[in-house]
């Protein structure tokens, strides 16, 4: 018996080599037949560790017949549309319509089985009521799945709990054409940062890092954010340390309050428009909580040295575009302008110092290369050593060091534990036929009678 799988929206291979590991420990000889991917990057390092000339590109330009017979499907098919660190548009972004083409393909070859992988965000997403476990795209997708005649379960999944020391939760949605494949209770098996990180490293300082530990002891800024969205213990403002400009101790205090005081919903209220996550607020609002002399003096100083900005508060609409309703926001004009904190945090150097004893946020491709480790002195960037461990790829994976594209590519990648569990599951199940003695109920068809 050997297993022939294929590899979709491949990236740099993660999922070929988590389910290829999964085969050996089986002892079932298996082989991909077909890889597609997209990006010119992630193709180069994918041919440099699995030894393949012919990555096909774009999966909306391939003809299914053309695509050689298999027996299981692998997928971590596009997630921005439906991440948090995206816009959310679900299938009224074309990445989120790639769906369809793992559709097609499926009920074209109508393999054995298949893995999909996702977002968090995909299960909630255009969530119709408050109380629903999953919205209407998810709805869709295992509706559509399962009118392909295949068992479907899926479970979030974290990547922490499978030896990684990483908090990556991701959705696996799994399909049998012979029987439901349970995703619970998996050997959860944990590991800190310092398994593994490397020591000594001829890393470029990070110029914030200088100023951070100007002001704080190492052991002190282990744990924490570097970010003016929050207040609270665990976050460094760049008024902490006047990144920006020098600030006087009323003006922290008034970017202190403000933080706070913006997100609280009276404010919606007060002005009759829908509550956002942080509004601007008027000088006279902001003199309701915080007291201080020369406040518009103070206010106006700080909008010229970029910690405030003036701006509108916004509002909430029902638009319909190409047959779709969606809410926008859109600015309340008629409504005085406010003073709010500017919160990109994207344009600092550093997001979060990490604590060696601790594990990592998720990491993203927008801010994986924010990550900060303490070694010999200075504040560092991870290595891409560092970054092929905290995504569960071998040693032996070929990545240079100096590859630019590294914190996009592992960022938008997936974490080969979780697969490798996965799979393991899915060969025990499908292939050896082994029983397990789990209780497993499975989930409901959710499958509603209207989806707008």
């Amino acid at each position: 018996m050997e297993i022939k799988y294929i590899d979709l929206f491949a990236g740099i291979g993660g999922f070929n080599i988590g389910f290829k590991e999964a085969c050996k420990l089986k002892k079932i000889p298996s082989q991909c037949v077909f890889t597609s991917e997209i990006k010119e990057s992630a193709k180069e390092i994918y041919r440099d560790n699995f030894r393949v000339n012919n990555i096909d590109g774009d999966i909306t330009q391939i003809d299914a017949k053309d695509i050689p017979r298999f027996d299981v499907l692998l997928a971590g098919f596009p997630c921005q549309a439906f991440s948090s660190a995206g816009k959310r548009k679900g299938f009224d972004d074309t990445r989120g319509t790639l769906f369809f083409e793992i559709q097609r393909i499926l009920e074209h070859h109508k393999p054995r089985c298949f893995i999909l992988e996702n977002v968090e965000g995909l299960i909630k997403h255009d969530l119709q009521n408050k109380g629903d476990e999953i919205g209407r795209t998810l709805t869709i997708i295992l509706k559509n799945l399962r009118s392909l005649g295949y068992y479907v379960s899926w479970e979030l999944l974290n990547s922490l709990d499978f030896g990684t020391p990483q908090s990556r939760k991701r959705i696996f949605i799994v399909g049998s054409k012979r029987k439901y494949i349970p995703l619970q209770n998996f050997k959860t098996r944990t590991s800190k940062l310092k398994d593994i990180l490397e020591s000594g490293v001829d890393g470029k300082e990070l110029k914030i890092g200088k100023s951070l530990l100007k002001k704080f002891k190492i052991e002190d800024l282990y744990g924490k954010a570097i970010k003016d969205r929050r207040g609270g213990e665990n976050n460094i403002h760049s008024w902490d340390l006047n990144l920006k400009g020098k600030t006087n101790k009323d003006q922290k205090l008034l970017l202190t309050s403000l933080l706070k005081a913006r997100r609280n919903k009276k404010w919606a209220e007060l002005k009759g428009i829908a509550w956002m996550d942080g509004m601007p607020l008027t000088l006279e609002e902001i003199k309701t909580f915080c007291d201080i002399p020369d406040i518009k003096k103070n206010l106006d100083d700080l909008v010229e040295k970029g910690y405030l900005s003036m701006g509108y508060p916004l509002d909430l609409k029902t638009e319909s575009r190409d047959g779709n309703i969606r809410k926008v926001r859109f600015p309340r004009e008629d409504l005085p302008k406010g003073y709010n904190i500017v919160v990109g945090k994207l344009s600092f150097e550093i997001s979060n110092i990490l604590d060696p004893n601790g594990f990592t946020p998720t990491l993203v491709a927008t801010d994986a290369s924010k990550q900060a480790v303490f070694d010999s002195g200075i504040l560092r960037q991870l290595t891409n050593t560092e970054l092929k461990r905290l995504f569960g790829f071998p040693e032996r994976f070929k990545f240079d060091n100096k590859n630019k594209n590294g914190f996009d590519l592992f960022g938008n990648s997936i974490s080969v534990n979780v697969v490798k569990s996965v799979s393991e599951r899915l060969l025990d199940l499908e292939f050896l036929n082994k029983k397990t003695d789990e209780e497993y109920i499975p989930r409901k068809e959710y499958i509603q009678k209207e989806i707008i």
